[in-house]
């Protein structure tokens, strides 16, 4: 309904008599608008869902717009919400119009809430708390309805601010120490909050509109596209210079080995970026205060150009001379992202066993693949040599490790299926118009012929769901761990610039659902996921995290099944796989561990909110010290017995344990040394489940080593395969 204009009007007039914009440059552009015009035309003819730009869409993007800026409801009261109602059914002639007044103008009322919370939260840190009183704070507020008044969401604050102190002053901090560190947190809210540009809130209310139609279909503005488009091709050009946000300044994280940065010898971890030149003769720009990801856009350039950064060095102080350090920009590959090996070794029933682990993180391939260069970056081509090699170092079976892999190209998926079984189909895609495709493996042979494990979590989406439903499905391995995400859907890349046969980057690009995809059996992992065949305990919660957790996620369906040739039948080894699994765990201490602090946070999420009383809250902590330092004993009594040393204190506060401790510190407040000794310990520690997932499928190779009539039925012999 075209009645936009008026209610406009009506909100800016309310506005102008309320607290000082913090930023009114906030505004939308042409730009802007031709790219939501754009948008409206291409979800409107191209979605998978064919769902009108309506007064009832309105009210979804108006839902979610309110729900990206005010996830917690701790900003906006219900009197904004109320001042805001013409806006719900006024977005839609917005997009159409090309008119984004309305989220803008929502935007810079929800800044106001940000100054004057924050503000407010300061103020009471001058005046300290009574942890005396019995109350409580909720810790989940995504479903919690609008503080009805002033009056509510100031004592919501009071809470929040008294939660925030009481963890400091559990964690050991002075009264003094947690002022500072707060007075910094609050401080550090309202100034990322004003540094947002108008192009950052036109990318945040696209999304409310895309994902209003589905939870996976989104906007990408340039930058944004530039980004997706790295992690893809797992490669960049720039210094090679991980960089972080630390106090007003950029910060070096991490230098990546064979990288300008790290070649020159002249930058460190800790190392404070306070200018950045465009060749060596260039003027610099001051940077402090800046943005990382603005920051990284100057640094980032063309490759063979010189880029010269005004460095503080990790020692010096502020009002130290900066250093100028001048590099030539190159061709970063970002190794961490890609498939790696590695090989764990137990003592078996019958002898040492070597199980080769492959993790991937993500199913990437470089764009130049799609035109036709044949030297391009693929994560298929990378696991294909790493099954070579654990194939040289002999080992007894594979596990592939898909945690927390959220999917990605859908050609890789499909490749990499093909790694594993001779010919066949791999996934059905049903279009828009219903049309069914079947996807095939057409590269006969297998890079591996041997015992297959799939490790996966909730976490596990998309192109590894496509991955490991077709490698149960053809019966060639068994999936360990948790029920997977449950995305069954498609998306393409649309480049709003190519629609318009634009020659700059200025509209961005919109990720399109077009499909949805089937497994080989017919059934869809929309929804429900891909069912491990044997279940690891799951830190996560189901109902928060996965697709069902989305109130407009596509339904779960089935269409007829794609005829496959088996590639096995790793079934008839899973009785006793499934039966030793437990046997094994009832005797893993650190198995149990996990079991009782997954236990714990369940509990904790059932009760959704935590004590504010000091001595409750010390007790409560108490025994879970108590309970830290009586596994660490257990551990060092089980070393002694075992003629080994105690590699933890119980005391001690570093060290694996330490993660487990709460210091009532957020990321990016402690010292950066810290972090990275933190992030190292989390990295050596034991990973109990990655351990037990090796020892299922360690189980099955010995099985079908010690049975040679098994091992035909199970996992028949084919032949080698060519990658290409």
């Amino acid at each position: 309904m075209n009645r936009k204009l008026p209610w406009i009007l009506l909100l800016a007039a309310s506005l102008a008599y309320g607290a000082p914009q913090p930023t009114p440059e906030l505004a939308p552009t042409q730009t802007h608008a031709e790219a939501a015009g754009l948008s409206a035309s291409v979800l409107s003819r191209f979605h998978y869902q064919s769902i009108a730009l309506d007064d009832a869409m309105s009210q979804r993007i108006f839902d979610r717009y309110l729900k990206i800026l005010d996830p917690e409801r701790v900003f906006f009261v219900q009197a904004d919400i109320d001042e805001f109602a013409g806006a719900q059914t006024a977005l839609d002639d917005a997009l159409l119009s090309q008119d984004l007044e309305i989220p803008y103008i929502i935007y810079r009322r929800y800044l106001e809430r940000v100054h004057e919370h924050y503000g407010a939260a300061r103020a009471l840190l001058a005046k300290g708390f009574d942890f005396g009183r019995d109350e409580t704070y909720q810790l989940v507020r995504t479903d919690a309805p609008w503080a009805r008044s002033k009056a509510e969401i100031r004592d919501l604050w009071r809470k929040r601010v008294k939660n925030d102190w009481l963890r400091l002053r559990l964690a050991g901090k002075d009264d003094a120490a947690i002022r500072d560190t707060l007075d910094k947190r609050y401080e550090g809210a309202i100034t990322r909050a004003t540094r947002q540009k108008s192009d950052d809130v036109f990318q945040l209310f696209m999304n409310a509109y895309a994902t209003a139609i589905e939870p996976h279909t989104s906007y990408l503005g340039p930058r944004a596209a530039e980004d997706f488009a790295i992690a893809m091709k797992l490669s960049l050009v720039g210094i090679g210079a991980v960089l972080q946000e630390r106090d007003e300044y950029i910060t070096i994280r991490e230098l990546v080995p064979g990288g300008p940065a790290s070649k020159s010898e002249q930058l460190a971890v800790g190392d404070r970026i306070v200018g950045v030149a465009q060749g060596e003769n260039g003027a610099p720009t001051d940077v402090i205060g800046w943005r990382v990801d603005e920051v990284v856009a100057l640094i980032r350039g063309t490759k063979g150009t010189t880029v010269v950064l005004d460095v503080l060095p990790a020692e010096a102080g502020p009002d130290a001379a900066p250093k100028r350090v001048a590099m030539v920009r190159d061709t970063i590959n970002l190794e961490k992202q890609a498939a790696s090996k590695s090989v764990i070794e137990f003592a078996g029933e019958t002898g040492p066993q070597r199980i080769g682990v492959i993790t991937l993180p993500t199913f990437y391939q470089d764009a130049r693949a799609r035109r036709g260069d044949t030297n391009y970056r693929s994560a298929t081509r990378d696991v294909a040599r790493l099954l070579g090699e654990l194939k040289a170092e002999k080992v007894d079976a594979v596990l592939f490790d898909l945690r927390n892999n959220g999917g990605g190209s859908l050609d890789e998926a499909i490749r990499l299926t093909g790694l594993f079984i001779d010919t066949g189909p791999v996934v059905q895609q049903r279009n828009a118009q219903g049309q069914i495709r079947v996807e095939r493996d057409t590269d006969a042979g297998v890079a591996w012929d041997g015992p297959l494990g799939v490790l996966i979590n909730r976490a596990s989406a998309s192109a590894s769901e496509i991955f490991a439903a077709a490698v149960q499905d053809y019966g060639r391995g068994v999936i360990i761990g948790e029920q997977s995400y449950g995305k069954g859907t498609v998306q393409t890349l649309m480049s709003l610039d190519e629609m318009v046969q634009s020659d700059k980057t200025r509209y961005g690009e919109l990720k399109v659902t077009v499909a949805q995809f089937f497994r080989v059996n017919g059934g869809t992992t929309q929804l429900r996921g891909v069912a491990p065949d044997i279940a690891l305990p799951s830190m996560t919660d189901a109902e928060k995290f996965g697709e069902s957790s989305y109130d407009n996620a596509l339904p779960w369906t089935k269409i007829g099944a794609a005829p496959i040739a088996s590639a096995g039948n790793v079934t008839e080894v899973l009785p006793v796989l499934l039966a030793r699994h437990k046997q094994r765990v009832a005797r893993d201490v650190d198995y149990g561990y996990l079991v009782e602090d997954i236990a714990e946070l369940n509990a904790l999420r059932k009760r959704g909110e935590i004590s504010l009383n000091e001595a409750e809250r010390r007790r409560e902590r108490a025994a879970q010290e108590a309970r830290l330092k009586a596994r660490a004993s257990g551990r060092s009594d089980t070393q002694a017995a075992a003629g080994g040393a105690a590699t933890e204190d119980p005391s001690a506060a570093s060290g694996p344990l330490a993660a487990l401790r709460d210091d009532g510190l957020l990321a990016g407040e402690r010292s950066l040394s810290a972090e990275l000794e933190a992030e190292k310990a989390r990295k050596d520690a034991r990973d109990v489940l990655l351990d037990e997932a090796a020892h299922i499928v360690g189980d099955m190779a010995m099985l079908l080593q010690s049975d040679a009539a098994l091992a035909a039925r199970v996992l028949p012999k084919a032949q080698p395969l060519t990658v290409n």
